[in-house]
């Protein structure tokens, strides 16, 4: 994998990825506050984060005709269900998945959005370097959340990339699915669609396959754990630029992050199935 010259020069590091969660909107609102503190002028930042047991929906999965039964369905069975205000799919999420978040100012000019997912394939076909994954980019037909920037090891996806931007900043989230295998969580997924979009048209939603997904752990040896992708994650910036460990706190009070998540709740959920 080549150099990243679009890495910038210093980033902070915030390294959540062994709190677990409890509320999946928690990362989701950080986020939104961590964007408005770089677009005010703060160095970019990385957020690393995992979720016990969670399926985050796309906007448009939200919109499916029977997107609320199968939520409330899904939550029943113990998965928290959010829909989240980036672009993507369904996404399942549990300790094996590692979600990665670079956090940058907006580029002045002309803006690609295609850069900002080139940039984050490159960052983490760096981290895997050492590891002789191979990542490759483009869509995997019949994967969850599927898009043009879809990552994979051996033809099967492992990750995929969305994005988030405001006035003066942007995330590029990517949800890296480390440990597990890819065909358990990718029935996560099928078991939402296949009820959430019962009356509408085919094509509206991902046609999943569960053979189409993978774990790097699955491709790359049961060595490759959720702590040592984070570890990686650390040494590789640490080489590549000036990182800084910080704790989130530092640009985001849990008041305000609680509000967020209000916020959030009420714009962009829906109400569970009677």
């Amino acid at each position: 994998m080549e150099s990243l010259p679009l890495l910038p020069e210093k980033i902070t590091l915030i390294d959540r990825s062994g709190d677990l969660d409890a509320d999946l909107l928690f990362p989701f609102a950080l986020e939104e506050l961590l964007i408005r503190k770089v677009g005010e002028g703060a160095d970019p930042i990385v957020h690393l984060w995992r979720h016990p047991q969670g399926l985050v929906l796309g906007l448009r999965d939200s919109r499916l005709p029977q997107a609320p039964q199968a939520a409330d369905r899904i939550a029943k069975e113990g998965r928290a269900v959010i829909v989240r205000n980036s672009g993507g799919a369904a996404v399942p999420l549990d300790p094996g998945v590692v979600n990665v978040t670079l956090i940058t100012p907006k580029p002045v000019g002309k803006i690609d959005f295609h850069d900002d997912f080139e940039t984050m394939y490159r960052f983490l076909g760096g981290v895997l370097a050492d590891w002789n994954t191979g990542v490759a980019k483009g869509e995997i037909a019949g994967s969850y959340c599927p898009g043009d920037f879809d990552l994979s090891v051996g033809g099967r996806k492992f990750c995929g990339i969305a994005q988030r931007r405001q006035a003066r900043a942007l995330s590029v989230q990517a949800f890296v699915v480390v440990e597990g295998t890819g065909a358990e969580k990718a029935a996560v997924a099928r078991s939402f669609y296949d009820e959430a979009g019962q009356g509408a048209a085919p094509d509206s939603y991902p046609d999943v396959e569960p053979g189409r997904m993978t774990s790097l752990a699955e491709y790359a040896g049961a060595g490759l754990t959720s702590p040592a992708f984070c570890r990686l994650t650390g040494e590789w910036l640490a080489r590549q630029t000036q990182v800084r460990a910080a704790d989130y706190r530092e640009f985001a009070a849990d008041e305000d992050i609680a509000a967020m998540m209000r916020t959030m709740r009420e714009r962009y959920g829906f109400k569970a199935a009677d």
